[in-house]
């Protein structure tokens, strides 16, 4: 290992070899050579072997190789070796605090190799992940206004699942840790479309960031959950501030979109009727980030054209939210409940999780689909329940299930659908309040 850092350049005519087929003569490493180089990188995972690099200035040198040489396969692992070696405190402050070398590693993400970029990200994520550096690299982010444009083209063009989920995983951390960078991708990304007059920019203004995470989440909901999991948290990100809802809802085409793949995600494929409760151990998280961008866009104003898209009439859209909701505020009193047989705590899939972490992400979903179910409640009408009762999604076991959750924090809005269902099935409505006697609903 010493001879290959101080040694021979890495890249040199005996150990590389050239494509006369390439104008720009990328280089591919030497089979002994990329051995030699990956065994060091699979070393560098070690603590003591990154400390000891550290000390042999790797760092340095890993920079000269990422400032000069064109073999992408070098480059991917000159990256990996200081992604495995900020994974370690100390380093990560030493890599962190050197701006050349950060320039370097910034640049890296302009890289039109999917690995490299891969690497990079990877090694961007550890240190944003460390509180002592975070800030340092946001910072250096802020000054580099081209990466938001790297990043938005890898996001809506990339077909590499493990790369997109880790762009992801670093554009959702810049998000979370400075709202400031999160508003000036969200500002500096809107386009004014040509054939629109200078003076309507402000309503005419095309958000960028919206359709790239989007494409993103698409090319990555049938392979990685987790995946699928940040990009949806991203959207919620932006629901936080009133440029980023702009973004969502604001072209109406990106509205349409965005409304669309979330719609499709809660009332076809997650929490279906026939998986069983558990299920939503796996689904809490995405879930709650969905039902909570699509409560922002239900409730506000803009959304009601996408909402007449679905058979012209509002009860399609109710009638299908309100039974995922509910089926899913029906999984979470399942998850909730305690083992029966303590012998059984002591099983494997027990162990895999805390239960307190559980639970608080299992009531942050309760509380986001109650909020969202208590908006649709106020929009019902007549003939939506009337609907939902005899296609079956405002059935006596839902509206307790409904109802058992709502309150008391939503008395109001379950007071005005019960009013609504006396005048459709008065026993039914009067069944509910015998079972809810907290409810006076004057008839």
């Amino acid at each position: 290992m010493p001879g290959f850092l101080a040694g021979s350049p890495m890249v040199s005519p005996e150990n590389t070899k050239s494509s006369s087929d390439d104008e720009e003569q990328q280089m591919e490493l030497d089979e002994e050579m990329e051995n030699e180089i990956c065994r060091v990188w699979d070393m560098s995972m070690d603590e003591d072997v990154a400390l000891f690099l550290q000390e042999f200035n790797a760092p340095d040198i890993f920079m000269g190789v990422l400032a000069k040489s064109k073999c992408p396969r070098l480059r991917e692992i000159c990256v990996g070796i200081l992604g495995n070696m900020a994974c370690f405190q100390e380093i990560c402050v030493s890599i962190s605090s050197d701006k050349n070398l950060g320039q370097v590693l910034l640049h890296c993400l302009y890289d039109s190799d999917p690995p490299t970029l891969l690497e990079t990200s990877r090694l961007l994520l550890t240190c944003l992940s460390q509180t002592e550096v975070a800030s340092v690299w946001v910072e250096r982010i802020q000054e580099h206004p081209a990466i938001y444009d790297s990043i938005c083209f890898i996001m809506s063009s990339s077909t590499n699942v493990d790369l997109l989920v880790k762009v992801g995983e670093v554009v959702d951390k810049l998000f979370d840790l400075d709202e400031k960078l999160m508003l000036e991708w969200i500002r500096n990304g809107a386009v004014q479309p040509h054939d629109q007059p200078q003076e309507d920019s402000e309503e005419q203004r095309v958000f960028r960031i919206v359709p790239c995470v989007l494409e993103a989440a698409k090319q990555v909901r049938s392979e990685n959950l987790e995946g699928l999991d940040v990009y949806m948290h991203i959207l919620q990100l932006l629901t936080t501030v009133d440029d980023g809802m702009k973004a969502i809802v604001q072209c109406p085409d990106t509205g349409k979109d965005t409304w669309n793949l979330l719609f499709d995600l809660v009332c076809h494929e997650f929490c279906q009727s026939d998986d069983p409760p558990i299920i939503l151990q796996e689904q809490k998280t995405v879930l709650a980030s969905i039902f909570s961008v699509l409560s922002a866009m239900y409730a506000s104003q803009v959304e009601q054209e996408y909402l007449k898209v679905e058979k012209g009439k509002y009860h399609f859209i109710d009638l299908s939210l309100i039974d995922s909701l509910i089926r899913v505020l029906q999984n979470v009193e399942h998850c909730q409940k305690k083992p029966e047989n303590s012998a059984e705590s002591n099983t494997e899939e027990t162990k895999k999780f805390d239960l307190t972490q559980d639970y608080f992400h299992l009531k942050i979903l309760k509380d986001i689909s109650c909020e969202f179910l208590s908006n649709i409640f106020q929009a019902l009408t007549k003939e939506t329940v009337t609907k939902g009762l005899k296609e079956g999604q405002l059935s006596k076991q839902k509206c307790s299930c409904a109802f058992q959750n709502l309150l008391p924090f939503y008395s109001p809005m379950v007071e005005d659908f019960l009013k609504i269902l006396h005048e459709v099935d008065k026993t039914l409505a009067g069944d509910l309040e015998e079972s809810f006697p907290s409810l006076k609903v004057q008839t």
